[in-house]
């Protein structure tokens, strides 16, 4: 008669209460330092003038020609890429800030995203069961 284990995180014999601690750990350092991050963001210029309407215009078309042929080649090129250049403008234009913080809760954040990130990875090797 063969005896079935139960298998662990990553299939591996044990490894649960690791792969749990770490993404306990992994999840508080990272709220916590994504809780330090600030986004602002600054609207696109060209030549001075706002340009974000313009970044508009592809994918406006696109959906013009989609509504009048649904097959259209170009109208989902120019769709797709239009929403393409849209997305990268607001990418582009974000500024991100870390906000200050003591030394000590910077290290804490890092200390607990990388060890719970380390033990989700060891909890995932196999164990040798002896």
């Amino acid at each position: 008669m063969s005896e079935d284990r139960f298998a662990g995180a990553g299939g591996t014999p044990g490894g649960i209460g690791q792969f749990f601690t770490g993404v306990i750990m992994a999840g508080i350092g990272t709220y916590l330092f994504l809780h330090q991050v600030q986004v602002t963001t600054s609207w696109a210029n060209l030549w001075g003038f706002n340009s974000f309407g313009l970044s508009l215009v592809p994918m406006l078309v696109g959906v013009g020609f989609l509504f009048y042929n649904g097959k259209s080649m170009v109208g989902w090129i120019l769709t797709i890429l239009g929403f393409g250049i849209i997305l990268a403008g607001i990418l582009m234009n974000l500024d991100i800030y870390f906000k200050p913080t003591s030394l000590y809760n910077t290290l804490i954040m890092l200390i607990l995203l990388a060890g719970g990130l380390g033990l989700i990875l060891r909890s995932l090797r196999p164990r040798k069961t002896g």
